[in-house]
């Protein structure tokens, strides 16, 4: 089996790439289509809207409970996990987190691992670190598993292959596993996969998986699956690598189950997922499977920038259900990839500037129509559309500007010119005078607008005209008599 190399996009390409997007009928389809499953199979699970508001005030306020105490409970948790004779590692960068696991597996002379599904993994672009350093990772979630022979990154958090349309995956299948003809029947392509993928937890060095919950007062990992990949992950191999960011953590072990309601069905529609995995330590004296050493690496880059700001801390109440992207109009037509980042649609414009740095993300922050469906469907109540303003206010604030919580890349899109535009058209609106005289002088010179809509609204179904009211329609009757 062989994997094509990864294709690295800046997320500063945004414009270019959401263009193209935007032109590629067959991605615009797929995804429409991808897009309304989705929503249907949410909206099927939450039938007593009743029950769902009481869920998400529920899910609120555990989120909100433990950012409000999370360094300590991140200390609680260290404590537990260390007791338990698990190793716990604190990574302020990527650079930091992929040494961190690099040295690990150097000390255990290790030269394979295998991943059950991490977004952490993705975001410090952990599996180009390792194999430059001549450490293979091998991707056991299905769909990371297409998307790393495919030599792409995932479009979509919890479905990362959502982009690719059976005939693209028989295709991969054929090219790069050995042996394999190709064709287009689903059940014999997840065989396949399956098959191919079953010697790999046996033979890997290291088991490797991401965290969707932790709880401090018992030390627990709570991990998420369908599969039965991030199971074998964690306990075939001898040596087991967490990696979670540090907003993961809440404060009781009870705490994750409305969080897990809310994640499964917001996710991808499901009552209850196949798996939930619970680890809390190391193999025991008297057990008989489980890995021999459990490293756990908490994870900053970013996250403690946007946790001193009192308002962008709730971008960090998110829990990855993807439900924002599954709704946001402007990521069903574009998909993933076009936005560059790890995180993509309305959950990563608000999240990739405190991980990236404004300089490189201010974009996506308009990338939005500000139409408030990603904020109706948060399961815990995230007002993305109010940081999505506020992180365009920052993007656009004079950079020498001081303020009391700076965001790295503050000013990257500010600019004196556009500054005295708004300037002279607050002047202009303040004024009764000036204000008639800009609008006689506007519908003169109309001539000059565009004559064709920009940006996505090119590609908007068209609104049908008013229809005209009886009034009108009279008069111009008589007009024409």
């Amino acid at each position: 089996m062989t994997t094509s190399p990864l294709q690295f996009v800046p997320p500063q390409d945004f414009h270019a790439r959401s263009r193209a997007a935007l032109d590629d009928v067959q991605l615009r389809q797929s995804f429409k289509g991808a897009m309304t499953f989705l929503q249907d199979k949410r909206r099927s699970q939450f039938g007593d809207d009743d029950e769902l508001q009481r869920l998400r005030d529920l899910g609120e306020a555990v989120r909100k409970n433990a950012l409000a105490k999370l360094p300590a409970l991140l200390e609680r948790l260290e404590a537990k996990l260390t007791a338990a004779g698990a190793t716990v590692h604190w990574a302020a960068s990527p650079e930091e987190a992929n040494a961190i696991i690099h040295g690990i597996a150097t000390a255990r002379g290790a030269h394979s691992i295998v991943k059950g599904k991490s977004m952490a993994s993705e975001e410090i672009e952990l599996n180009h670190y390792l194999e430059a350093r001549g450490v293979k990772c091998l991707e056991s979630d299905m769909g990371e598993y297409i998307v790393q022979l495919a030599g792409e990154k995932p479009s979509h958090i919890v479905m990362p292959a959502i982009h690719k349309t059976r005939a693209d995956i028989g295709a991969l299948f054929a090219e790069h596993i050995p042996d394999t003809e190709y064709t287009e029947d689903v059940d014999r392509l997840i065989q396949t996969g399956r098959h191919t993928l079953r010697n790999a937890f046996v033979e890997a060095d290291i088991g490797l998986s991401g965290v969707n919950f932790a709880a401090a007062d018992t030390g627990t990992l709570w991990l998420v699956e369908n599969e039965g990949n991030g199971r074998l992950s964690t306990t075939v191999p001898d040596v087991h690598i967490a990696i979670m960011g540090i907003e993961k953590v809440v404060e009781k072990l009870e705490h994750i189950v409305p969080l897990a309601s809310l994640l499964t069905r917001s996710a991808t529609g499901q009552a209850v997922t196949t798996y939930f995995n619970l680890i809390s330590g190391p193999r025991r004296a008297n057990e008989l499977d489980g890995p021999r050493e459990l490293h756990l690496v908490l994870l900053d880059n970013g996250r403690t920038q946007a946790y001193a700001d009192e308002e962008l801390r709730a971008t960090l109440q998110c829990i990855r259900c993807g439900a924002c992207m599954n709704h946001c109009p402007v990521y069903g037509r574009i998909g993933g990839h076009a936005y560059g980042t790890t995180y993509p649609g309305p959950i990563g414009a608000i999240l990739s500037p405190h991980l990236l740095g404004l300089e490189s993300t201010a974009d996506l922050a308009t990338a939005s129509s500000l139409c408030g469906a990603c904020g109706d469907v948060c399961p815990v109540r995230i007002p993305i559309p109010q940081l999505l303003v506020r992180l365009r206010t920052e993007a656009n604030r004079d950079p020498d500007a001081e303020v009391e919580h700076p965001l790295r890349g503050q000013g990257a899109k500010y600019s004196r010119g556009e500054r005295l535009v708004w300037r002279f058209w607050r002047g202009a609106f303040g004024r009764p005078g000036v204000y008639r005289m800009f609008r006689w002088a506007a519908t003169r010179l109309r001539v000059l607008a565009p004559t064709q809509q920009l940006g996505w609204t090119k590609y908007r179904t068209p609104l049908k005209p008013a229809p005209r009211s009886l009034a009108d329609l009279l008069r111009d009757k008589n007009q024409a008599q």
